[in-house]
């Protein structure tokens, strides 16, 4: 049976700037698309939150770059709590699918396995293309 199921993430900007910021969210979408095997056109919407020291750019434009345009995306500015990681940017994912919970791979990036250490992901093993700026 087909349901509605949340699919997490998060990874850390290199530096407060558009290109980081988008370098890093595109990392996590296609770290998430390819533990899973997701087909994009199964994904209901998108929700991204950023640490208060992110500011340059938003993240959901790096699923746009991605040619997901008809996506529904949501940012947000994340609690500030002392001692959290810094320039984080974390994505919830709302995926259509016939998978149970334990079943969906949840993918922690870089500094942001600090959050997660159980599901960080070895970023170094994906090949992705550069962004360049529109």
């Amino acid at each position: 049976m087909l349901v509605c199921r949340g699919v997490r993430g998060a990874t850390v900007a290199q530096a407060d700037t558009s290109e980081a910021i988008l370098t890093a969210t595109q990392e996590l979408l296609l770290a998430l698309v390819e533990a899973n095997n997701i087909n994009v056109d199964d994904v209901a919407c998108m929700f991204f939150t950023t640490t208060a020291d992110l500011t340059a750019q938003f993240p959901a434009l790096a699923a746009r770059k991605l040619g997901w345009g008809d996506l529904a995306l949501l940012g947000a500015v994340e609690m500030d709590v002392a001692g959290s990681v810094e320039r984080c940017i974390r994505v919830l994912m709302l995926w259509n699918t016939e998978r149970q919970p334990g079943e969906i791979v949840h993918c922690y990036l870089g500094d942001a396995a600090r959050l997660r250490p159980e599901r960080a992901k070895e970023s170094a093993l994906l090949e992705l293309p550069a962004f360049r700026p529109m």
